[in-house]
């Protein structure tokens, strides 16, 4: 029997989660500044996006924009925001961490998973590497490490803008890790291309933004360029519905 596609939204704010949950997503990423890629949340976000919705929660761990190579400081508060999202609800914790030749930096990455305890067994979803896997010189023996260090899931277009540029080493990656990690394709993925993106790279979960463009004015000051609009609630049911469909499909 085909498996049921699993749907992670991305999400910044109570909000979003609400529409997430009642359009169908089956779990949410908690960011800040989805504008600089995803940033650390706050914890008084944490806190409110637990109490407003019962979906498993991944926390977003990044202290700054920028690169993915950290220093001593930038580690010692990615420790201390593990721990505070864990505490606050969070069901699994999002970090990625490289050294300068664009390898994970097995050190440090080790560091934090041993912070990563499992929680809320029925919801958790443990330690996941994102998209600084996109950025890594040599994809297939980084998939290895990820496998060893104990990662349980990778986020990835495939190293390229957008999941279905990227589907080809997607598909090889699914192939490679043989269910020895769980691939999560990313990267501009809407209702329209979700269903091709699914049978060709034979993964089983998605992960979509769905955010819909708006202008917010306050006054005549406007905000449109400083405030990310919310999630489209009509996109998100098709996007749903288009991702359920591929999973009924030969």
């Amino acid at each position: 029997m085909p498996q049921r596609t699993i749907i992670e939204i991305c999400i910044a704010s109570v909000e979003d989660a609400i529409v997430a949950q009642a359009g169908g997503a089956d779990r949410v990423e908690l960011n800040a500044a989805l504008e600089l890629g995803g940033l650390t949340p706050s914890l008084g976000a944490m806190r409110e996006v637990r109490q407003a919705v019962s979906l498993p929660i991944v926390a977003m761990v990044r202290p700054r924009p920028g690169d993915f190579c950290y220093s001593d400081s930038d580690l010692r508060i990615m420790s201390r925001d593990i721990e505070l999202m864990l505490e606050a609800g969070a069901d699994g914790i999002a970090f990625g961490i490289l050294s300068v030749d664009g390898r994970v930096d097995v050190g440090r990455c080790k560091q934090l998973i041993r912070l990563v305890r499992p929680s809320n067994p029925p919801r958790w979803q443990g330690p996941v590497f994102h998209r600084a896997f996109d950025f890594v010189s040599d994809p297939f023996n980084t998939l290895e490490t990820l496998i060893d260090l104990g990662f349980q899931r990778v986020m990835t277009s495939g190293q390229r803008p957008g999941a279905m540029e990227g589907s080809t080493l997607i598909r090889m990656l699914m192939e490679r890790a043989r269910g020895r990690i769980e691939i999560l394709p990313a990267g501009e993925i809407r209702p329209s291309n979700v269903q091709a993106l699914l049978q060709q790279t034979g993964c089983n979960q998605v992960h979509a933004s769905l955010r819909a463009p708006s202008t917010v004015k306050v006054g005549s000051m406007d905000f449109g360029s400083c405030r990310l609009s919310l999630i489209d609630p009509k996109v998100l049911r098709e996007f749903v519905e288009a991702a359920r469909l591929a999973a009924t499909r030969p």
